[in-house]
């Protein structure tokens, strides 16, 4: 279920993987209109899976944002040119320095809607050519979501002087 009500708004969900989830998160949850993050893994072949599994790259998951945002404030299409300039989409199962198929950059969609336009986003930022090379994110249809360990929701907010290869990028996808 991707479309619920909280408190009179209408919330979507969708999951995004953009490398380390500490990062991301922390960039994610200040944009106007996100309503609730939470990290964990999606996209592998594993149940109930662990931070410590993930990190052998063997799982298929990768660490991914569960997101909730309301639609009277923030788009699916907003949310994702945010995506797009927080992560370097087109490096292969790599962000920074962290490398595997764990921090692959990856839209799982929740819904028909979400597929079209992860696809009409990243066609715009190609034509745009603020990356040199295509963007190689994976869209695929959400399948699962497990829960990371308490210790990383919110880690950069525990752990202030941790480790983050995340930045918001001055990118105009428009010229």
């Amino acid at each position: 279920m991707s479309n619920l009500t909280f408190a009179n708004k209408p919330i979507e969900t969708t999951y995004l993987a953009g490398g380390c989830y500490w990062g991301l998160e922390d960039l994610i949850r200040k944009i106007p209109g996100v309503v609730n993050t939470e990290v964990g893994f999606s996209g592998g072949h594993i149940k109930n899976v662990s931070y410590k599994e993930v990190t052998r790259g063997d799982t298929g998951h990768a660490e991914t944002i569960k997101i909730q945002f309301d639609t009277n404030k923030l788009s699916f299409k907003k949310l994702l040119l945010n995506f797009f300039k927080m992560h370097n989409p087109t490096t292969l199962n790599q962000q920074g320095n962290d490398n595997g198929t764990q921090y692959r950059s990856a839209i799982f969609y929740t819904n028909q809607n979400q597929k079209i336009v992860s696809n009409q986003v990243i066609d715009l930022i190609d034509k745009s050519l603020v990356w040199e090379k295509p963007i190689v994110t994976e869209i695929s249809a959400f399948t699962n979501f497990y829960t990371a360990e308490e210790s990383h929701q919110e880690y950069l907010i525990k752990n202030p002087e941790g480790y983050s290869c995340h930045f918001i990028r001055d990118f105009d996808f428009t010229k």
